[in-house]
């Protein structure tokens, strides 16, 4: 029973080995995937274009900012006014100046 235990224990052992290897290879090619941006980042036109990046970035999300906010005004007045026009304020259904002119000399005459 006990050379059976150990067979099954230095069978899963061996196993073991190819799979730990693999997971220190894959951490070694991180590690020096990291130590290359490392370096590569000390160099002087590289961060130079990380900063353009940077700015080109913030600008354009300033742009995307300002263009969804006048889409918002814009899409809030279209639905202020077509629920004012559906209540048929008075606003809306008022008469035009001259209109009102002619309306209230109209008036006057009467009176």
């Amino acid at each position: 029973m006990q050379e059976q235990f150990k067979s099954v224990m230095g069978q899963q052992a061996q196993s073991m080995v190819p799979q730990q290897a693999k997971v220190m290879d894959n951490g070694r090619i991180w590690l020096w995937g990291f130590l290359a941006v490392i370096v590569l980042s000390q160099l002087y036109f590289v961060r130079e274009l990380l900063a353009a990046f940077a700015l080109f970035a913030l600008g354009f999300v300033a742009l995307a900012i300002v263009v969804a906010g006048l889409y918002m005004l814009q899409k809030s007045w279209e639905v202020g006014m077509a629920r004012l026009a559906a209540l048929r304020h008075p606003v809306i259904d008022m008469a035009t100046v001259s209109t009102m002119a002619t309306v209230r000399r109209e008036n006057q005459k009467a009176a």
